[in-house]
């Protein structure tokens, strides 16, 4: 038969006392008056019909069905209180699985460069990437927290920036360049060779969106029709280092080769800043330390991203 509800809290109030050998020092630990305390403990003796306490002006003992009951209670509550204190740890050290969704872009950008660091700074840390172009309803796939560009998230979503504004970059080697020239808009693109990009979650090909640096900021969309297709960003950035052909992608992402030279951005005053990548969770109520241990780490980043996208080169 289980145990009534409203017994629990007079049980912990005997166990208090019953260690105590007082009323008066479990009294003073509880906070609570000593009268208040003695109301609670013959309350409980008149639900269980049994006598727990000998009381006298000076002393009190336990009778022999109340040390009985002591002695069971006394592991138990321990075990409470362990698993109570260890609750307490685990939200102020970030430890346990952290299950995350992210697009191959952000996982290689975001996470993959500082992986080592971010699990070396939280050794009780686990992660678990699941990579998946398409936006991921972390709540119906049992997520704790999601990465995606801005301009996909739900306007209810609760989500924090971790990467700048971004732009799409237009990118060639230097060779290609000096064999086809430098386009000076984007109707120049008809006369180059634009390699393309396809969704792997929705097998579209990515189209170039560009708005005019005039006052009107028209906005012109361009859909490649180069010699190649991708659905890997690695390999079409590989090609267009090879001198393959013009790319387009995140200009953050094409930092390191603008600044060895590799790769030269061109069509700059055509490409319009948009919200970068956010780290979106279910709620910010009780968000888990492991969660906010994810969180401050990525918004860390910030400052340095911006400061290498400074170091990118036009011509």
């Amino acid at each position: 038969m289980p145990i009534e509800p409203s017994l629990l809290p007079a049980l912990a109030w005997f166990a208090h006392v019953a260690r105590h050998r007082s009323f008066t020092k479990a009294a003073m630990e509880m906070e609570v008056s000593r009268a208040a305390l003695s109301q609670h403990l013959k309350a409980l003796e008149g639900q269980l019909n049994v006598r727990l306490l000998h009381r006298t002006t000076r002393d009190m003992s336990l009778t022999e069905e109340g040390q009985r009951l002591f002695d069971t209670l006394k592991p138990a509550l321990a075990a409470i209180e362990r698993a109570v204190a260890e609750l307490g740890e685990a939200q102020s050290e970030p430890s346990g699985l952290i299950r995350m969704n992210t697009s191959r872009v952000a996982a290689r950008l975001l996470l993959e460069p500082r992986l080592a660091e971010f699990l070396a700074r939280y050794p009780k840390l686990r992660l678990e990437l699941v990579i998946n172009d398409g936006f991921s309803n972390i709540v119906a796939e049992g997520l704790d927290a999601g990465i995606r560009l801005g301009e996909s998230l739900d306007e209810h979503m609760v989500a924090v920036p971790v990467t700048p504004m971004l732009e799409m970059a237009i990118v060639g080697a230097p060779a290609y360049f000096e064999r086809h020239g430098v386009p000076e808009s984007p109707a120049d693109l008809m006369r180059h060779n634009c390699l393309s990009y396809r969704f792997t979650s929705s097998g579209t090909i990515d189209r170039w969106s560009f708005a005019s640096p005039d006052a009107e900021g028209r906005t012109i969309v361009f859909e490649p029709q180069g010699n190649a297709v991708f659905n890997d960003d690695d390999s079409m950035l590989r090609a267009a280092v090879q001198g393959v052909g013009l790319v387009q992608h995140i200009d953050l992402c094409v930092r390191h080769h603008l600044a060895d030279g590799s790769l030269v951005r061109v069509l700059r005053p055509w490409c319009r800043p948009f919200p970068g990548f956010f780290l979106y969770v279910p709620s910010r109520a009780q968000m888990p330390t492991k969660i906010r241990a994810l969180m401050d780490f990525l918004v860390e980043q910030r400052e340095q991203l911006e400061h290498e996208s400074r170091g990118s080169r036009t011509v």
